[in-house]
């Protein structure tokens, strides 16, 4: 790429493309035709870099309409913004959907992570990029959150209205034909069907799913919509809070920080404003259950958002939605913006005298951005980069001010704590881990997709509902950063204290079942690439451990027994300064299943 920015001009495409976004420049400082006023003096810098957190959508709408980012695209939109444009290439070269060098305007990511390796991902790669040529682009890429149909296939083709197709369960055919006419591919199926237990009595946190209509306010509220936000305004922010501390919530992304007391820290901090911040981008391999609720029950999470803003004294909330679920993304916005025009969001919400409003940012491909800090420093515009701790979030988080960040499964269960009331909904679950849980199961199993049972169920009881195969190898807890877990273990109680007890982690919940088709150091190889290409390369405990790591994989997948030895060696030296040395979660579980691997079924040996 040139990288001469100031010699470089931007299309008339790419121009409009960050128009649109940013309204028309006023000035030649900002890219206007230069005018004898101009000469004179300089206009709109400083409210210029008031927008920086506007450069990451900037420049997905370059992206969007080209396909990619040119050096004069980035080079106008960094005049606009009052970014220096090196930093701003900083950002562009962070994230995996975009390019800065020339590509197709169609490209079809294919996801070749764990699930979908197992069910056939390099064969579907191999033959897409032999049917289409070089009129698409082949992006081989992480988990799509798709796993209850691996294997999968995202097609988005660039454009004044940006046309996406999914394929999934995707065969070359049917993924050819998403990449080549995406208003005619097969419509994707509700959200329900990625819920084998749609409809069924005693559900909590999916009850709406395939029962009401997620475009529909109506419908929302005809089921029990809005009766948690009216009960939160009865019992006023300090009542709201001491119900969710009350009963036990604690974070459903993998930490299990106490929930209550996030929101307390966040609520009695004295500095203003304060922002409420809900993290969807959920980029652990073999998670797709907050695409499930987003696309099933999106009015759920803006109800949830708005209870949690009330709560903790903000007036402005983000949704950081992975720029990998177009669906979900449309249907948030179609909510947000009926909610809105009904009174449900904006100045005056409910007539209650309480302002708040929910903006969307897309993410766009980057794994660490699951961690909260790096998720604030994302939407600001900066690289998605982990900040040391402290200060922490409830004391200067998003834009420098105390922020409560949460994800979506946590806030959704913020409704029915307040319908159902703090000791109803403790009294499910277990005494340390209360209330449902979602379960995102995939792999070789007859009915993938979300489940959702009490904390305290087994393992086993999970997997017979999910249609377990009779030849199991192997279970995968909490994804690519959790561990593995025989088959002669399936009684773990799936909950935070037991799964610890039992030496692995519920994480975020995915289960992943492999039978004895999967070849296992595949696997795990393909575990160790995911982390060397999600590492931030910000410390250099995770920056190398992570290349060593994928490096000692390869040269031990063909050998075993005591030609191995050195090299399994060598793994447990990296994983143990990693996990003691990184600076965020990332690094810190980056050996986590390779280790349980080993350890716990015999592998390599």
């Amino acid at each position: 790429m040139d990288l001469h920015f100031g010699d470089s001009k931007p299309t008339d495409e790419e121009r409009a493309a960050v128009d649109a976004l940013l309204g028309p420049p006023e000035s030649s400082w900002e890219g206007a035709d230069r005018c004898d006023a101009d000469l004179r003096w300089a206009r709109g810098g400083r409210e210029a870099r008031d927008r920086r957190d506007l450069l990451l959508p900037g420049l997905h709408a370059i992206n969007d309409r080209v396909g990619w980012i040119s050096a004069g695209a980035l080079d106008y939109l960094c005049r606009r913004l009052t970014v220096p444009p090196a930093e701003a290439y900083g950002v562009a070269t962070f994230y995996a959907m975009f390019s800065v060098t020339p590509r197709p305007a169609t490209v079809l990511h294919v996801c070749t992570d764990l699930a979908c390796t197992a069910a056939g991902a390099s064969a579907l790669c191999a033959g897409a990029e032999e049917k289409l040529g070089a009129d698409v682009h082949v992006e081989r890429g992480p988990c799509l959150g798709l796993c209850e149909r691996a294997p999968a296939a995202l097609a988005i083709r660039a454009g004044e209205t940006v046309r996406t197709a999914v394929a999934a369960p995707a065969t070359v055919a049917t993924a050819v034909l998403a990449a080549t006419a995406p208003d005619s591919a097969p419509q994707e199926p509700p959200a329900a069907s990625a819920v084998p237990q749609a409809g069924q009595e005693g559900l909590v946190l999916l009850r709406r799913v395939g029962v009401v209509d997620p475009a529909s306010l109506d419908d929302y509220r005809a089921h029990g919509g809005y009766t948690a936000l009216r009960r939160a305004f009865a019992l006023g922010p300090a009542g709201v809070i001491r119900e969710v501390t009350d009963s036990g919530l604690v974070g459903r992304g993998g930490a299990a920080f106490p929930t209550g007391r996030k929101w307390q820290a966040t609520a009695s901090h004295p500095d203003r404003p304060h922002h409420l911040v809900c993290n969807a981008d959920e980029s652990e391999p073999g998670t797709f259950k907050d695409r499930v609720l987003l696309e099933g029950d999106p009015y759920a999470l803006v109800e949830a958002m708005t209870v949690a803003a009330y709560a903790i004294g903000a007036h402005r909330g983000f949704v950081y939605v992975r720029g990998e679920y177009p669906r979900a993304t449309r249907r948030l916005r179609h909510a947000i913006g009926q909610a809105r025009a009904r009174g449900f969001l904006g100045d005056d919400v409910l007539g209650q005298g309480f302002a708040f409003d929910i903006e969307i940012r897309r993410g766009a491909g980057a794994y660490i951005c699951g961690e909260e800090t790096a998720l604030f420093n994302s939407i600001e515009g900066y690289r998605g980069e982990p900040r040391s701790k402290p200060p922490f979030p409830v004391e200067k988080g998003l834009f420098g001010k105390p922020t409560a960040e949460n994800n979506v499964e946590t806030l959704v269960n913020v409704l029915p704590i307040l319908t159902m009331g703090a000791p109803a909904y403790a009294a499910i679950g277990t005494a340390k881990s209360t209330g449902p849980k979602l379960f995102c199961v995939s792999g070789s199993v007859a009915r993938p997709g979300v489940y959702e049972l009490p904390f305290g169920a087994t393992l086993g009881e999970l997997l017979r509902l999910a249609g377990v195969r009779e030849d199991l190898r192997a279970v995968l807890l909490g994804g690519a950063a959790g561990g593995f877990v025989r088959p002669d273990e399936l009684g773990i109680p799936l909950t935070f204290e037991g799964t610890a007890q039992a030496g692995t982690t519920l994480g975020s919940g995915v289960v992943m079942a492999f039978d004895g088709t999967v070849p296992l150091p595949r696997l795990l190889l393909r575990i160790a690439q995911f982390f060397r290409d999600e590492s931030c390369g910000q410390c250099v405990p995770c920056r190398v451990g992570t290349v060593r790591q994928e490096e000692a994989l390869h040269r031990i997948v063909a050998r075993t027994g005591a030609g191995a030895a050195d090299d399994i060696a060598l793994l447990r030296e990296v994983g143990r300064a990693m996990r003691d040395a990184s600076i965020c979660g990332l690094g810190q579980t980056a050996w986590n299943a390779v280790e349980s691997a080993i350890d716990r079924l015999g592998a390599y040996r």
